[in-house]
């Protein structure tokens, strides 16, 4: 299976915030969402880094205070691992596994076509196994 069609089962909203928004106003995104990544965009719209909870952390251990009023820039990772909507599942379930990261940009070319997570991963290799497991008892039962 694709990454493009993986996407096509997902709501098509993509949560971000420009690279000069406040950590706090990320932050409410995140919580208001319930996500745990944001992604970050430059004035063209095109992406600039991704902004994770684990970012946040690590900067609030850095500097205990004021930290919320600084720009996402500053928190943000810039060396975003990508893939292409033509790349499979098991493209993407490697980046995440080699990276030890749960969340990855789909892009194509400079656009943003959508944020596939650990557990849409998950959810698709559970569901492709219970599809194998079904088709050999098919098989078994038919003879």
């Amino acid at each position: 299976m694709s990454v493009k069609q993986l996407l096509e089962n997902k709501s098509g909203e993509i949560f971000s915030v420009p690279k000069t928004a406040k950590l706090r106003e990320a932050i409410a995104v995140l919580n208001a969402q319930n996500i745990g990544v944001v992604l970050i965009t430059d004035s063209a719209g095109k992406l600039a880094g991704i902004l994770s909870e684990r970012d946040i952390i690590r900067r609030s251990l850095l500097q205990e205070t004021g930290f919320r009023d600084e720009c996402v820039e500053k928190s943000m990772t810039t060396n975003v691992l990508t893939v292409t909507s033509t790349a499979s599942v098991d493209d993407v379930m490697e980046v995440m596994t080699n990276s030890r990261i749960r969340h990855v940009p789909v892009m194509d070319g400079d656009d943003i076509k959508g944020l596939i997570s650990i557990g849409d991963v998950v959810k698709r290799k559970i569901a492709d196994a219970e599809h194998e497991a079904a088709a050999m008892r098919d098989y078994i039962t038919t003879g």
